[in-house]
């Protein structure tokens, strides 16, 4: 029993790393062909490690664009990623603790509404929410990308929090009141602090989702000099001449750096917010 019990341990360790090698090979090529010459990049598709590793591309990469360098790229990405995330962390923590502790009328339809919401793509909303930042003047800045998640239209965020909260004993609260504390007082020094893993989950999330978005971007930004990352990359692609690949993987590997690293320092908090554990001890 006990070499039956070995020999699955080690047929499934070696199929999962398998599958994991498959999965994260793409990236491995990328950053590896990062260190390639251009021009050898796709010449030497098949072969992984490079001949002769090459710093060139970071510099190239990094020079950017008509006397605007990348790490301007990078300071209009982290300006849109924190903004938008702060807004929704706030404005979701009060939506989630107002659908969980207050009971007002309506609260029912809102939540359900609430809900639907998240299952409408984002695809269809595009042209409505379009035509009204035209009309307020907000297409060519930063607006539609930062506003608009002070106001809690990330569903997601509010229903994980609202499960978080919906853990937390309503005996602290009655407590709360009888020491002559408000609902803010309630929310400020007793929810906010039990709830910390979801606040954190929802922030790593967000930061990463507004991080990557690409589409957003290229609907609402129309400078150059305020392109975020994930659209400055691909100025290094022109269908009318050369492209530079080289500096695009570059770029693209040091793009991902700030995902990784969030997710390195923030990993428990992940864990606890999305299993709940962090109420259930």
């Amino acid at each position: 029993m006990k070499e039956k019990r070995m020999i699955g341990k080690v047929i499934y360790h070696i199929l999962v790393c398998g599958f994991g090698i498959i999965m994260i090979y793409p990236l491995i090529w990328m950053i590896m062909s990062s260190f390639k010459e251009s021009k050898t990049i796709f010449t030497t598709a098949g072969t992984l490690i490079p001949e002769h590793f090459t710093f060139a591309n970071y510099a190239t990469g990094w020079k950017g664009f008509a006397k605007i360098g990348f790490g301007t790229f990078f300071q209009n990405s982290f300006f849109i990623a924190v903004v938008a995330t702060v807004g929704t962390i706030i404005s979701s923590a009060f939506v989630a603790y107002g659908f969980a502790r207050c009971k007002f009328p309506g609260r029912k339809i809102l939540f359900v509404a609430m809900l639907l919401s998240m299952m409408l793509p984002a695809q269809v909303l595009m042209i409505p929410q379009y035509l009204w930042y035209q009309k307020l003047g907000w297409v060519g800045s930063y607006l539609p990308l930062t506003v608009p998640y002070f106001f809690a239209i990330q569903g997601f965020f509010v229903y994980l929090m609202m499960n978080f909260i919906e853990g937390i004993p309503t005996e602290l609260d009655e407590a709360a009141k009888i020491d002559g504390c408000s609902y803010y007082s309630i929310f400020a020094r007793i929810i906010v602090p039990l709830i910390t893993p979801a606040l954190v989950t929802a922030g790593i999330f967000s930061f990463m989702w507004r991080w990557d978005d690409f589409l957003s971007a290229l609907l609402y930004v129309n400078e150059s000099a305020k392109y975020p990352v994930s659209l400055a990359l691909k100025l290094f692609c022109d269908p009318g001449s050369s492209s530079d690949y080289g500096a695009m993987f570059a770029m693209a590997t040091l793009s991902i750096l700030p995902a990784v690293l969030i997710f390195i320092f923030f990993q428990k908090y992940l864990v606890e917010g999305i299993s709940t554990s962090g109420l259930k001890g």
